[in-house]
């Protein structure tokens, strides 16, 4: 009897224990991160894009969390080349003083992701809406959409919050990054 119970707790043990998580790296080639930036006035809306560094997360089946994902900032691009030289430079994003900025995943719940974002040196926390999807091929894709204030992150130019009078050379604080993870199981 002794014994049995002994073998009904180790079964239980295991089946108590959730899977070991799977170590998971951003396919740098196959990912994307677009951005959206808006007009105070009117519908002047420039898009460009810009390029992942290097990311890791931990993936166990059913939930995404301890993530790095971090961004070239200077890859910022725009088909206006003038635009994406004044966003590269010290009134934006610096990316010489600041080249990476860094997102820290802590977990996604219901389809949110929750993290910390650093940009410029200042770290804000920022939740927005993501989905996993399993391929065929065993990558990862995860997609989704996050609006950030770029004031809280010392981004101050042409904002109406900061700035009077500015008409049509104001600039909306939101912006929207939208990206495409595409991701593959990290090999031992």
């Amino acid at each position: 009897m002794k014994l049995l119970f002994l073998i009904l707790l180790h079964f239980c043990t295991l089946a108590a224990t959730p899977p070991a998580a799977t170590s998971y790296l951003v396919n740098l080639e196959a990912s994307r991160i677009s951005w959206t930036g808006y007009a105070e006035v009117g519908t002047y809306a420039p898009t460009g894009s810009i390029q992942f560094q290097r990311g890791r997360f931990n993936y166990d089946g059913s939930s995404l969390r301890n993530g790095r994902f971090e961004v070239d900032m200077r890859t910022i691009r725009q088909e206006q080349a003038q635009l994406a030289e004044h966003l590269r430079g010290p009134e934006f994003f610096d990316v010489e003083k600041y080249p990476v900025a860094v997102f820290v995943l802590s977990e996604v719940r219901q389809g949110v992701a929750s993290g910390q974002l650093t940009v410029r040196g200042v770290t804000q926390p920022v939740r927005f809406p993501l989905t996993v999807e399993r391929q065929a091929n065993g990558r990862l894709r995860i997609q989704g959409t996050a609006t950030l204030d770029r004031t809280k992150f010392g981004i101050n130019h042409n904002s109406s919050s900061f700035f009077q009078n500015l008409g049509s050379y104001a600039i909306r604080n939101d912006f929207k990054l939208t990206f495409d993870v595409v991701a593959e199981a990290e090999r031992q």
